[in-house]
């Protein structure tokens, strides 16, 4: 029997990146999943965007696990269509489980007071209102199952340790660490444990795609010139951080809420 039998679980951002591994890993366990990811640009990250074609073929990973998949194009800053995402799942497969708030941006600029305001707002909008609301449309239907269930929220190593030129997405990432904690005290009662996860780098294309980290090494040398991973690797790949997503999610974590898990090698603690 494998641990989510039964079980489906939500994932945003899953077009690519951690998203998708997220969900391969949670199909294979026996997870139904539901995906979905904006799939365009956004106005203020270099990263080139996911597709629907990316979307498409998580899809197919999924299947190819012999577990359904439901797919979407929502941005999370669009509560409405979240609310209607949530109610199509419901629909399609009658209850949800598990919830991975997954989706991310990254920008840089010279210091905190020459970042575009456009730039900071669109990180707290997507990077921590987004998680609000992504939660916000998919709690209700945890509550209504009346079985418990449990929550990660994607933070970073950067909402526990500063990243210089990174103001909008260092604070937007600590304040999803201070968001668990309260889901994590308020959903407690009704069996639903909420944790976070905060990565260190990885290779995505948020990271290593558009050049936004060529931009931040030459901005800020000293800072990411300096190798903090205490553990002798480079970035990580997404399965590590699916690897600890899917212990948390799992019943292999029962007793585990409230707790920010670094998956970082080491580099919070440099």
């Amino acid at each position: 029997m494998k641990r989510f039998d039964g079980k489906v679980a939500v994932i945003s951002g899953a077009a690519r990146g951690q998203g998708r591994s997220h969900a391969v890993a949670l199909a294979g366990e026996g997870a139904d999943v539901v995906a979905f990811d904006v799939c365009e640009r956004l106005s203020t990250t270099m990263t080139p965007p996911a597709s629907l074609d990316d979307l498409r073929e998580t899809a197919e990973l999924v299947e190819g696990q012999g577990r359904r998949c439901l797919t979407a194009q929502v941005d999370v800053r669009d509560l409405e269509s979240l609310t209607a995402l949530a109610a199509d799942a419901m629909r399609m497969f009658g209850r949800i489980d598990l919830l991975a708030v997954n989706h991310g941006i990254w920008s840089v600029a010279p210091n905190s007071w020459e970042l575009e305001e456009e730039s900071w707002q669109e990180s707290i909008d997507v990077l921590l209102t987004g998680t609000w609301k992504v939660c916000k449309a998919f709690i209700p239907q945890l509550l209504a199952g009346g079985r418990g269930g449990a929550i990660v929220l994607t933070a970073s190593s950067n909402g526990i340790t500063p990243q210089p030129s990174a103001v909008a997405y260092c604070a937007a990432k600590a304040g999803v660490l201070n968001m668990m904690r309260v889901l994590a005290w308020e959903l407690g009662e009704h069996g639903i444990r909420v944790n976070a996860i905060c990565p260190g780098g990885v290779d995505t294309l948020m990271v290593t795609g558009g050049g936004t980290l060529a931009q931040a090494m030459a901005l800020r040398p000293r800072y990411h010139g300096t190798d903090r991973n205490l553990l002798p690797v480079g970035l990580l790949p997404p399965q590590s951080i699916s690897d600890a997503l899917v212990w948390l999610l799992s019943d292999d974590a029962k007793y585990v809420t409230g707790i920010q898990l670094p998956v970082d090698a080491g580099w919070t603690v440099f």
